[in-house]
């Protein structure tokens, strides 16, 4: 055998050359040592230790030279900088191991890699020690060992050094017999520790591989060479690690030796040293170089060499003719000693009963989660974990820092949803369900990485070797393990920690003993902990290290008898057949697409129905999932599935079902919105969760299907992920099946507004084109009382029809065949007997019988029912109710369901799921209807009152301490408290609860809200609510003001308690004013101070909610900004207009100014700031009112501006209501209350201000035109038509046709004698308008064409800014260019402005208004018509007109009024083109207008210049395009007929 440059092997030489050992420390080397290290570092040159040697450098002065001392020396650059590194890398080395010497001994002991194996994940550690010898054979099984350094070996030298030590040790170990590994890149003494890791750089292995094969064929005997191929096992490469885990790119070579008695009989086994050529064995001298070698100690000893002990071949020959016959027999009884037997175990069935709690199915688990904590892992193990991907782990600590790059994380992430975190992520620094949701905790598996991360992508955060782990990253994965054993996010006794150990754990020092310490403290024991080991021998090292740590013997948690792939294998067989089954998605045409699980965990929002859900899920219990829900849980997909098992009686159909599948929504996927809704509106418990559900199961193949999880869910995160599900699996460009999405249970219908129009935006940024709807919102929401039917909504009730009935009754037919407690199923009954309240309340107080409040089972019954009627259906954790109950100290039972724990009350409740920001499982009562019965039951039969149960769930500690749905119960509470209904006055004074006690028990609500201050005292709104109890309720202002101060305390950038402090003063103003009645008048002067006084400090404080107010709103708007769907406050406004009624009341009281009309007029002047009071004073003779005028003089800052500030105050209002509008009606009926209550106020405004007679006060003036001036807008201000707002209301409040010619009659005279204002000119021209809106056929009316010449006068005078949004706003909408105009020539110029005029009167609504209207839309006043003149702007009402009155508001929500043929006769088609997500519409050749598209996401997927068109709607905010329409093969320009 050859290799290039070498003429010949030396195999005798056995030893390596003496060299001198080199002191520890640099500084004591001699110039001697410093030779020797030179030459024996590979990578230095030679000559370098000659010129050193010459110059008599030492250890200490080498220590000192730089790169110039070595080139002055005569050393070239290259070398010298070698020299240098190498040095610098020693020093920093010996360094290190000082400094460890100093703390703990680096002497750390490894175990050799399994004998015989070559695919076990054992790794190496750089530095460790083998704990084995090197030694001869000992039992000729257990094997003898040798090891090289290897490192110090050239690279052209390596091959030879492997195959010379390998060939010497192979042919030792066969000729003795005995099994052996000979060790590659493990050091020795003197330089090393003895069996110390070193590691080898490896570059090609196929390469070792390959030549060692070479070298046996030509260094073997040829009759020997293939029983030496069987007994040289190919080369092992054993990866070494660094002491931080991470890979060092070294490994250690390995080479069994399997000399096994079949295989080498009793032959001996001769080696040559001569050239490595198979071919040129016979050369002169052949026998002189035949070796045979045998283990002699810890080297391998040639018996054909010549000692001074023995004659020439005496121990040769003695081996050949006995020893070797003896070794032989040695050898086969060893191997026959060493058979392994079968050995029977039990661990498979005890692995299938701990890690489900002995339930021994992963679907009916007793553990709701899994804590994986786990090591490095290697390739060949992974194939071997698929059983984590189905497990619900809800966090893995990972101590692998490559595992994001080669290890367990990067398997897990290619296939499931993970968040990935660092230890320091858990630190509690604010709430824990706060740390929980931000952490996603319960939705997708967090990983954690607790000794670092070595990828960009998660890190990189550099890991720590074993001595300094704990303390650089062990308290940070402490707060880990505290975290997750808290009662508060994961339910006691319901969670399992797994330890998974993939490489064996030696060192005492290693991290996983921590965390297994950690854990062990944290959940009292091992009892929910199980270790899993790979092996026996991983397992031993194990159990030693934690038994000597912790004192714990963790032989029966452990699983170590089993393999991973049998470990793997059990732990899937546990779970049903479904749960693996693949997923799919419906596409266009019938399709499917398969959905991973890893991108539905990403859509952790949603759950997702698929095509072929359920589908094979022959391990569910059908007996469980339908008695769970007949007794009253909610309806799984399971339901719906076994229901259409053959023989089964169909799911029960509502009668709305056929209409919301085959009407509803066909009809809205007919309109081109991209996003459009339906609501279905039901009593609570009357079904209509279910029957949502129905018909999302009904459409799974024709839609994709899925429900929102949480209410409180991230919009903007949801919309992302509806529009994921939308497009996932479908290629770009091409068509989407729809997503039908079910939102469930939203508290407000704007919170639906919001979500639609975050889909709408991801839609639109998506560029989602398509002429139907792409997503379909079923909007399932309860109310309290029956809604209105219409077009887009749907009403269940609790009235069953008689179809409904029937249903009902075949039903219940199957179900008493085939279960045996169906009298139980509550539920059930309720609807099957048609909510008849007698059954109800019969099984209320069947069931309540001997019912105790003392008990816990009954406190919690109790606290149960007064959560479901008045916390719409709120629950309890089940970790809560076991805490309550004593249950954590009991021992766990498989069979024992945790319902039967309530006792003779279990019939009464069922078990639910809340998504929160931590998922868990609660328990609530079956009904609404039966929790409403209870209560009463409990009244009247047990003298337990509301009042009492609400006091229980306040003053018990055990409801709030650390426990799993703390958060969210403590939300319920709070809204039990503090929420209104707003369906009368009456109810909304405070919560239902809160209503329903004090008509009860008069007097007790006051204990239950002082409980809840003490229960929330960092809660705002608790103190604001107790501020409105003292002053609404018992009239107590003094309190009420101390509570309402520390509501402002806690909340200062509140404007709803900024409101309740102003509130408070308010009231008490009014009270005060109530009781003073009785007393004689007039008023005296220090009461009008008292009352002043109290009037300036509800203004100033009604200002600060004002300002408040501005502020909130100004935040809202901001992109980004969290989700609120509050509009903008206006009680600060409405309250100071109230108080200034109450100063005009105290003010008539006063006599200065309530003898005569003439006095009233002073007054009048006095309140606008025309008169002072000191010219008042000087002009008044009358006795005894002299004592008053300090007093106003005192207040005239409030008084004197009273007129400007309620004038100010009115016409904000005017504008913000008649130009913005709620987005939904729900809205709109509060803001009917406040209108209200400012007619009332503008009547007593109006009373005094505008029937005022000027022409008394001042009996010298005679200008008779300035009188009727006067007089007329004065009569304007009284119609609310000085303002263009005012003018715009007459729209809906319809005034008389009278009225509206007496206003134009005015607006004319005062433009005659006094054209100076626009103000008057503009509102002149809305007058004219809306007089020919109101009256068609007035002669009055301006004529059109000289009202559009005053419009283009005023467009050409210079104007103000108030002026410019009203201005601009009736220019657009009248010089819109018509077609076939007798004055198109003439106008032209000014349509050419129409751009310019569109942009400003955005800028001046966005100056106006753009702080103040947050979640509302600009109102649409007017509709371009197809007529010319006046009859072109449309009203909405004549819109409405042509469809049915029943229907007409309902077909506005989702644009089905442009398809109706009589809205589309009336109004007029533009065409235009699309550029940058507008239109630029052009009426007219060489006129184009910007306008926006009511919904952006209809001109997605039409690139910029695609004509459309589309009708024209005129807001405040500019025009708007609805129903766009592509046109195809339109002429360029003019307006388009629509038929």
């Amino acid at each position: 055998m050859e290799q290039s440059g070498s003429t010949e092997i030396n195999l005798k030489e056995a030893e390596p050359s003496s060299q001198i050992s080199l002191p520890d420390a640099i500084q004591d080397w001699t110039k001697h040592h410093l030779k020797q290290w030179i030459l024996q570092e590979p990578e230095l040159d030679d000559c370098c230790a000659q010129v050193l040697y010459d110059e008599d450098i030492n250890g200490r002065s080498f220590l000192l030279l730089n790169k110039s001392d070595f080139q002055h020396m005569g050393i070239k650059y290259g070398p010298a900088m070698l020299l240098l590194h190498k040095r610098d890398e020693l020093a920093q080395l010996k360094k290190q191991e000082q400094t460890t010497s100093q703390g703990i001994s680096i002497r750390r002991p490894c175990k050799p890699y399994p004998f015989h194996c070559f695919h076990d994940a054992y790794r190496y550690t750089v530095k460790r020690i083998l704990d084995v010898p090197e030694t001869g054979a000992s039992n000729l099984i257990d094997p003898c060992h040798e090891f090289k350094a290897f490192i110090h070996t050239t690279p052209k030298d390596q091959m030879q050094k492997f195959t010379e030590e390998t060939i010497r040790f192979a042919a030792a170990c066969m000729n003795s017999r005995t099994n052996g590994t000979i060790h590659f890149g493990v050091g020795d003494n003197p330089h090393f520790e003895h069996g110390q890791i070193l590691g080898v750089r490896v570059t090609d292995k196929e390469a070792y591989v390959k030549e060692l094969l070479n070298a046996v064929a030509g260094h073997f005997e040829y009759k020997h060479v293939e029983v030496a191929n069987k007994c040289i096992k190919p080369p092992r490469f054993v990866e070494v690690l660094n002491p931080d885990m991470s890979s060092s790119d070294t490994y250690v070579i390995e080479v069994d030796i399997v000399p096994a008695y079949v295989v080498c009989q009793e032959n001996v086994y001769h080696v040559y040293n001569v050239e490595r050529k198979k071919m040129k064995r016979k050369v002169k001298g052949k026998e002189e170089c035949k070796l045979c070698f045998v283990r002699h100690g810890a080297t391998s000893r040639d018996l054909m060499a010549e000692t001074s002990k023995c004659k020439p071949m005496e121990e040769y020959n003695k081996f050949v003719e006995s020893e070797v016959k003896q070794l032989s027999q040695m050898r086969k009884e060893a191997e026959e000693k060493h058979l392994i037997a079968v050995k029977s175990s039990v661990q498979g069935s005890r692995l299938s009963e701990m890690i489900t709690g002995g339930t021994r199915s992963l679907d009916k688990s007793h553990f709701e989660w899994y804590v994986l904590v786990t090591n490095k892992s290697h390739a060949m193990q992974l194939e071997s974990l698929e059983f984590l991907l189905e497990m619900n782990l809800i966090a893995v600590l990972d101590f692998d820092p490559e595992s994001a790059e080669n290890g367990l994380y990067k398997y897990y992430e290619d296939q499931r949803k993970t968040n990935a975190h660092f230890p320091k992520e858990y630190k509690i620094t604010e709430a824990v369900e706060d740390i929980a949701g931000r952490l996603k905790l319960t939705k997708n598996t967090s990983w954690v990485f607790c000794n670092g991360c070595l990828t960009n992508e998660i890190g990189p955060v550099k890991p720590s070797d074993l001595e300094l782990w704990s303390t650089e990253k062990g308290a940070s994965v402490r707060d880990v393990t505290s975290f997750l054993c808290r009662k508060d996010v994961l339910p006691p006794k319901r969670f399992l920690v797994v330890f998974l150990l993939l490489s064996s754990v030696t060192d005492k020092m290693d991290p996983m003993l921590k965390i297994f310490n950690n854990f062990w403290e944290e959940l009292g024991g091992t009892e929910q902990i199980l270790c899993i080991c790979q092996n026996d021998t991983v397992f031993t090292n194990w159990e030693n290290l934690i038994s000597a740590q912790c004192g714990v013997n963790i032989t029966q948690r452990s699983i170590y008898e089993l393999c991973l792939s049998e470990i793997n294998g059990t732990i899937l067989s546990l779970w049903s057949t479904n749960r693996s089954s693949s997923c799919f998605l419906p596409c266009l045409g019938g399709g499917k697409v398969l959905l991973r699980k890893k991108d539905e965990d990403s859509m952790d929002t949603l759950s997702i129905l698929c095509v072929n859900q359920c589908e094979g899920g022959g391990g569910m219990d059908r007996q469980s999932v339908e008695e769970r829900f007949y007794k009253g849980g909610k309806v799984s997909w399971w339901n719906f599935y076994f229901s259409e098992e053959p023989g089964s009686v169909p799911f029960i159909k509502r009668d709305k079902f056929g209409f919301i599948k085959d009407t509803i929504i066909p009809e809205l996927m007919t309109l081109q919105q991209a996003c459009v809704s339906f609501n279905l509106c039901h009593l609570p418990g009357c079904g209509g969760t279910t029957l949502a559900m129905h018909i999302l199961w009904s459409l799974r193949d024709k839609f994709r299907c899925a429900m929102l999880r949480d209410r409180n869910v991230d919009f903007a995160v949801a919309a992302a992920q509806v529009v994921r599900l939308l497009t996932y699996g479908v290629a770009e460009q091409s068509p989407c099946l729809p997503v039908l999405l079910l939102v469930d249970d939203l508290e407000e219908i704007d919170a639906l507004c919001d979500l639609l129009q975050h889909i709408e935006k991801e839609i639109v940024k998506k560029d989602l084109g398509s002429r139907n709807p792409l997503v379909v919102v079923m909007n399932c929401m309860r109310t309290e009382v029956p809604e209105q039917p219409c077009q887009d909504s749907v009403f269940i009730g609790n009235d069953l029809s008689l179809n409904e009935q029937d249903q009902f009754k075949r039903k219940l037919e199957e179900i008493e065949k085939t279960h045996n407690n169906a009298e139980t199923f509550y539920g059930f009954m309720i609807m099957k007997k048609n909510f008849l309240p007698e059954y109800i309340q019969g099984v209320a107080r069947n069931t309540l019988k001997g019912f105790n409040l003392s008990h816990k089972q009954g406190q919690l019954i109790a606290v149960l029912a007064l959560l479901h009627v008045y916390g719409q259906g709120a629950s309890l954790s089940v970790s809560l109710c076991e805490e309550f109950l004593g249950l954590q100290s009991k021992p766990y039972c498989a069979s024992l369901k945790f319902e039967d724990e309530f006792g003779k009350f279990a019939t009464l409740v069922t078990r639910c799921s809340v998504e929160a920001k931590v998922a868990y499982e609660a328990v609530r009562t079956i009904h609404p209807r039966m929790a409403e019965y209870c209560l009463q039951e409990l009244t009247t039969t047990y003298k337990v009152t509301k009042g009492e149960i609400a006091n229980l769930l306040l003053t018990e500690d055990s409801f709030y301490e650390s426990v799993m749905g703390k958060e969210r119960l403590m939300q319920d509470i709070h809204g039990m408290l503090v929420k209104r209904q707003y369906y009368s006055r009456e109810e909304s004074i405070f919560s239902p609860m809160i209503l329903a006690i004090m008509k009860e028990t008069p007097g007790s609500e006051e204990i239950v809200l002082s409980n809840a201050a003490k229960r929330f005292p960092k809660q705002p709104i608790i103190a604001q609510l107790l501020a409105r109890y003292q002053y609404l309720k018992k009239k107590d202002f003094r309190g009420a003001r101390e509570w309402a101060k520390k509501a402002k305390d806690l909340a200062r950038d509140n404007s709803y308690v900024a409101d309740t402090c102003a509130q408070v003063i308010k009231h008490e103003l009014k009270y005060t004013l109530a009781n003073a009645k009785h007393d004689k008048p007039p008023l005296a002067p220090e009461k009008l101070k008292e009352y002043l006084k109290l009037a300036r400090a509800a203004t100033e404080s009604f200002r600060e909610t004002q300002e408040i107010a501005r502020k909130e709103s100004r935040l809202h708007a901001k992109p980004g900004a969290r989700r609120d769907n509050r509009s903008y406050n206006t009680a600060g406004c409405l309250g100071e207009i109230q108080v200034a009624v109450i100063v005009l009341e105290i003010l008539e009281k006063v006599p200065v100014f309530n003898h005569d009309q003439l006095r009233r007029n002073i007054m009048a002047e006095y309140l606008s700031g025309n008169i002072k009071i000191q010219d008042i004073a000087k002009k008044d003779s009358k006795q005894g009112h002299e004592c008053y005028f300090p007093v106003l003089q005192e207040y005239s800052e409030l008084l004197s501006n009273l007129k400007d500030n309620m004038k100010r105050l009115f016409d904000f209002l005017d504008c913000y209501f008649i130009n913005l509008a709620p987005r939904y009606v729900q809205k709109l009926r509060r803001e009917q209350t406040i209108q209200e209550e400012l007619v009332r106020c503008f009547s007593c405004y109006i009373n005094l201000f505008c029937m005022a007679n000027p022409a008394e006060l001042f009996k010298s003036q005679s200008q008779e035109v300035v009188f009727k001036i006067l007089k007329g807008r004065q009569f304007l201000e009284m119609n609310r038509a000085d303002t263009y707002c005012g003018l715009l209301d007459c729209l809906s409040n319809k005034p008389s046709g009278q009225e509206m010619e007496k206003i134009v009659e005015v607006y004319t005279f005062i433009l005659k004698n006094s054209p100076d204002k626009v103000k008057d000119r503009v509102n002149f021209i809305y007058a004219n308008v809306l007089l020919h809106c109101i009256k068609p056929s007035s002669q009055r009316i301006f004529p059109y064409h000289l009202l559009m010449n005053q419009l283009i006068h005023v467009l050409q005078i210079p104007i103000v800014e108030s002026d410019s949004l009203a201005l601009h706003f009736i220019a657009t909408a009248l010089l819109w260019p018509e077609m076939y105009s007798s004055s198109y020539s003439h106008r032209s110029w000014e349509a050419g402005e129409l751009g310019s005029y569109v942009s400003r009167m955005r800028n001046s609504f966005w100056s106006q208004m753009g702080s103040v209207w947050h979640s509302k839309k600009p109102v649409v006043h007017f509709y371009l018509g197809k007529k010319q003149g006046y009859d072109r702007l449309i009203l909405r009402e004549q819109m409405e007109k042509c469809v049915s009155p029943d229907l007409a508001s309902s077909l506005w929500v989702n644009g089905r009024i442009w398809k109706q043929d009589r809205v589309r006769q009336l109004l007029q088609q533009v065409s235009g083109e699309v550029c940058n997500n507008a239109i630029m519409a052009e009426p007219i050749p060489e006129v184009k207008i910007p306008v926006k598209p009511e919904y952006k996401s209809q001109l997605n997927g039409r690139c910029n210049g695609t004509r459309v068109t589309f009708f024209v709607g005129f807001s405040m905010n500019g025009p708007l395009a609805y129903d766009i329409q592509c046109l195809p093969t339109a002429g360029r320009h003019g307006i388009m007929e629509t038929y």
